[in-house]
Order: C-alpha cells, then sequence, then structure tokens
C-alpha cells in the first residue's frame, strides 16, 4: 500500500476530481487509537478463534478455514500489553492479506465499523512521525469532527508494515 491510498501529494494538496470522492473504511479500537483498513484491503471479519504462538511475540497463529493466518495482537505491539490479557476469548478478527499474499489477522475486542470517509479529511502521515512513533505501522491519518470542538483522528493502517 505505501503512500498509495489515493492521490494525495506529500503536501496533502488533493487533486479536484477527488474532493467530493470518500474512502470506506473498516474502523476499530486498539488501546486508547482508532486505527482502520480501506474496505477494499479487509477479506472478511470472523469470531476470534484461539491462537497458538510462544507468548513471547505480538505475532501468533490460527487455523481459519483450512488454512493458516498469522495473527498480529495490535495492543502488544503497541502498548507491549497482549489483548490475550485484556480478554482471553473474545472477540473478532480483521483477515486482510499483505503484498506478499500472507494473511494476517488483527485480534479486536469490539465489532467494528464501517465508515465513509471523505478524501478531504485524510493525510499522509509525516515520515518524520512514523519513524518516531510505534505507529509506523500507519501511513495515512483521518480528522473526522464530532461537533464544534471535538473530533476523531482514525489512523490507516499500512498492512506491509504490521510484522516489521
Amino acid at each position: 500500500m505505501g503512500n498509495k491510498l489515493f492521490n494525495v501529494s506529500k503536501s496533502a494538496t488533493i487533486l479536484p476530481q477527488v474532493i467530493n470522492s470518500s474512502l470506506k473504511l473498516v474502523v476499530f479500537d486498539v488501546g486508547i487509537l482508532t486505527l482502520s483498513f480501506p474496505v477494499e484491503q479487509v477479506t472478511k471479519v470472523t469470531k476470534y478463534t484461539q491462537t497458538h504462538g510462544s507468548g513471547l511475540s505480538y505475532v501468533n497463529l490460527t487455523h481459519l478455514e483450512e488454512q493458516e493466518v498469522t495473527v498480529i495482537d495490535l495492543h502488544q505491539k503497541l502498548f507491549k500489553v497482549s489483548q490475550n490479557e485484556l480478554s482471553s476469548d473474545k472477540g473478532y478478527f480483521i483477515i486482510t492479506s499483505n503484498t506478499t499474499g500472507d494473511s494476517l489477522g488483527i485480534r479486536v475486542l469490539q465489532t467494528p465499523t464501517l465508515l465513509d470517509v471523505s478524501f478531504s479529511r485524510i493525510r499522509i502521515l509525516p515520515i518524520s512521525y512514523r519513524h518516531a512513533d510505534t505507529l509506523e505501522i500507519a501511513s495515512h491519518v483521518a480528522v473526522i469532527p464530532q461537533g464544534e470542538e471535538r473530533s476523531k483522528t482514525i489512523f490507516i493502517l499500512d498492512v506491509d508494515r504490521l510484522c516489521s
């Protein structure tokens, strides 16, 4: 995915034909963060099933429909606390795949939502921020107004950075 989510320059200038367009996002919370994937990158959302692994890493494995899926515990990757410690048997997997075709599952505790976001609300994250923060796994950010004084910040993840 990289910075090719849509056609935006580094200065966040948007092409005129894109201003009225929108991007559908599968949105979910991990800890205090609101994260998302473009809907085109999501294969499916399924109920949580048991994961297998050493427990020492944020990467585990699960068996779904006759295939092995690499499970990324984003809570552990971002906050150093596993979601298994928060809830051992509840939640969902958001199934996606990276550019090499590996199936990846992201465990979330609450049902993800589908949100239509105007391209005018989406910006590329500065490289300096991505290199300095654990959110290097995000490529873009959307800021959605929620009333006069509040807004919701949604980080759009880059599937190819999830396992790095």
